[in-house]
């Protein structure tokens, strides 16, 4: 049987907002988000994870060399990991070399065909250039081909919350029933930036040399857009221009840009910059709920005490429209009804944060207290009233 979803829609939160300052409703009139000619486009709070706009946030689409921060995901975890030194050799061959190298006239470090080629120098071929050999070696070294290399990746990416993505191969290469979404590719870039930070730091590179070639870094953000460290671009044909940026700023501030279905290169900059200037300025940071404090109470049936009160491990951090404080809200999700025993930090339900009616974040809510089982007359009570609740609630 399934249990009906409970939903508190918490006016503490609203009014908790509104009396630390701010525009009031008489800003109302203006927008509350901007327009982007991108087809596809989300941007998150990477300190929070929290939303704060999303337009086409959940439709694929192909992730060209984008593919290619996933292929890094998974190197960086083999060197943090000790599988890989960063100054082993690997085996560039034929295949690496005619499908990603020279011949192929595609992103490539221009690695030599049956050389040894330095994981250190790979992971900086593979994020500063983009590079699609240095993607086949990385592949080929790992599971043996590029086919096994991309399960790898599918299940990476399950693992760290990409639910609506799939990958066929380490380069982003044309192939059939390769796609992302910006949702995904958002979580992907936190994930990287946050697990990784040293070898995040590779994003920021301005340029690399190998083959005495030297190649300058492909993010256009870079010295465009002050605070920008990352991450990598992408086109193809049906997709059209696509990127994915992180822009870092003062107080731990760090913004992740997903954009894509743009017409031509200067488009994805002019609408990447618009939605990061936007980010950077129209958000404040708001301490909305402190750990351990009532966000609601749950009522309990068959137990010593009629409710138990839902509290948050952490305090609930997150950003909040400068001009526009009043359109944030907050509503407590759990299955009921909700039965005695409880116990003090079981989990219950999720409190989530909206913006406008959209979708921002959400976090996890468990009981702040025991509520053992009451007495057998007190749970017969209970029984009773929530078989007829549950009457009226199917009708």
């Amino acid at each position: 049987m399934r249990h009906p979803k409970r939903v508190l829609r918490n006016a503490i939160l609203l009014a908790a907002i509104l009396s630390v300052g701010g525009a009031s409703a008489q800003n109302r009139d203006d927008a509350v988000f901007p327009e982007t000619a991108a087809k596809v486009a989300v941007v998150i709070d990477g300190k929070t994870g929290g939303v704060l706009f999303e337009k086409n946030g959940r439709a694929p689409f192909p992730p060209a060399s984008l593919a290619k921060i996933m292929t890094a995901e998974i190197l960086f975890g083999a060197l943090a990991s000790g599988q890989f030194a960063p100054d082993a050799a690997l085996p560039v061959s034929t295949h690496a070399w005619r499908t990603g190298g020279a011949p192929s006239r595609t992103a490539t470090m221009f690695a030599a065909v049956r050389s040894d080629v330095p994981v250190d120098a790979l992971a900086q071929g593979l994020v500063v250039q983009a590079a699609n050999d240095a993607a086949i070696v990385i592949a080929e070294h790992m599971d043996g081909s590029e086919r096994a290399f991309a399960d790898r990746m599918n299940r990476e990416a399950e693992a760290i919350g990409m639910t609506d993505s799939r990958f066929v191969n380490p380069t982003g290469l044309p192939e059939g029933g390769q796609e992302v979404t910006a949702r995904d590719m958002a979580i992907l870039a936190r994930h990287i930036r946050y697990t990784y930070p040293e070898r995040y730091a590779l994003y920021a590179q301005p340029q690399f040399e190998w083959n005495k070639i030297l190649q300058r870094n492909r993010n256009p953000l870079l010295g465009t857009v002050p605070g920008a460290t990352g991450m990598a671009t992408g086109f193809s044909p049906e997709g059209g221009y696509s990127i994915v940026g992180v822009v870092e700023g003062e107080g731990g501030r760090l913004t992740i840009l997903v954009l894509a279905g743009l017409d031509k290169e200067q488009s994805r900059l002019r609408e990447t910059v618009a939605l990061a200037d936007w980010a950077g300025s129209a958000f404040e940071e708001k301490a909305i709920f402190s750990a351990g404090a009532t966000i609601a109470d749950a009522p309990v049936f068959g137990g010593v005490a009629a409710s138990v009160p839902l509290v948050l491990d952490e305090d609930l951090v997150a950003l909040v429209p400068k001009r526009h404080p009043e359109v944030v809200s907050a509503s407590v999700h759990y299955d009921t009804p909700l039965r005695a025993p409880v116990r003090k930090g079981d989990r219950i339900g999720t409190v989530e944060l909206r913006i406008d009616n959209r979708f921002s974040l959400e976090r996890e809510l468990r009981a702040g207290e025991d509520v053992g089982e009451g007495t057998f007359a007190s749970r017969a009570v209970d029984a009773m009233h929530e078989l007829a609740f549950g009457w009226i609630r199917s009708l």
